[in-house]
């Protein structure tokens, strides 16, 4: 059986920014207008990657790795300085209508909906502007009242909305023509985590029952523990890991983390790993993942141990790991 043909395919894809540079002071701007400076800065470097169809994908790296950059031609905002990208059989940068009418860019703190009018107005405007059959959007407008709990919130002016509630609008809107591709950029950023959660489980949700594909970014990592089997980690414009988000914890995490609850709250543990932290008898240590087998049979044997857990490292810290890697020359 053939593999499924990919809804994302990425080669060698690069973007340069010519930025414009200059001294501080008048006779600098005025010899600017004459003689003007400029230096190439490679935002994203040579990348390439596919998504199959209903693949949700974590596109994660710190600030100007490059993610924005990249949804930005993967949505058709930027054109590419270099190499080839096709989503949904269509080159992004052509601005299509058909390819246009099944995707959706969303990015968070980014307001898509008309500040001054009720929410239903906006979806009403969203209807219009993708020509939504009257059943099918009341359809779906009606489903994610109800998933995201808006019935009492969508008659209220969008500016009278906490950020939380604005963001829910926002994802609802922008989802009212069922799109294929899902471009997520910070979704969740500022919101709460009670938000954060049911936002998280409302893409689950939508990514179930209509099989779209997703390209999510974010600094939340219990984003991406939820919804990504698959992570894509970028550096300064250069991928630096493409895999199972799991293979990603063993690759990078050195360590693993113990949590031991002791009878006797006064025992030093420093001999058996580095102590993190330590609180009415609860000691947490980090181990070198070759010795945790062997550290552990003693902590049962040599101690009064009430209860003992093993952990892998907080996905945070795997993904700094990450990050401190040189990217490639």
């Amino acid at each position: 059986m053939s593999a499924p043909t990919a809804t994302i395919h990425v080669t060698n894809l690069s973007k340069t920014f010519h930025v414009p540079e200059r001294e501080a002071g008048i006779k600098a701007a005025l010899r600017s207008l004459v003689h003007r400076k400029t230096r190439d800065v490679k935002a994203v470097d040579q990348i390439a990657f596919d998504v199959t169809p209903g693949e949700v994908v974590g596109f994660l790296g710190p600030n100007g790795a490059g993610k924005t950059t990249t949804l930005k031609m993967l949505s058709g905002l930027l054109y590419p300085t270099s190499g080839e990208v096709t989503v949904l059989g269509h080159v992004p940068s052509r601005r299509e209508k058909d390819f246009l009418r099944r995707i959706t860019l969303i990015m968070g703190n980014r307001n898509q909906l008309q500040w001054d009018i009720p929410a239903i107005d906006s979806f009403e405007l969203n209807r219009d502007v993708y020509r939504i059959p009257d059943a099918d959007y009341k359809r779906t407008r009606d489903e994610f009242i109800e998933l995201l709990d808006l019935e009492n919130l969508v008659h209220k002016p969008v500016r009278n909305l906490s950020l939380g509630e604005r963001m829910k609008m926002e994802i609802a809107g922008a989802l009212l023509h069922r799109p294929q591709v899902l471009f997520l950029d910070e979704p969740t950023i500022g919101l709460d985590v009670t938000m954060q959660r049911r936002l998280r489980e409302f893409i689950a949700e939508y990514n179930r029952r209509n099989g779209a594909t997703v390209l999510l970014t974010s600094h939340y990592m219990a984003d991406v523990e939820a919804l990504c089997k698959r992570v894509i980690v970028i550096h300064r414009g250069h991928i630096l890991f493409d895999g199972d988000f799991r293979a990603l914890v063993d690759r990078f995490s050195a360590y693993k983390t113990i949590v031991v609850t002791l009878a006797n709250h006064q025992l030093d543990l420093t001999e058996y790993g580095q102590v993190i932290a330590a609180d009415a008898g609860k000691v947490t240590l980090h181990v070198p993942k070759s010795e945790t087998a062997r550290i552990t049979a003693r902590l049962l044997t040599d101690l009064p141990v009430d209860d003992l857990t093993i952990e892998d490292p907080p996905i945070a810290d795997v993904i700094e790991r990450v990050f401190a890697q040189d990217a490639p020359e």
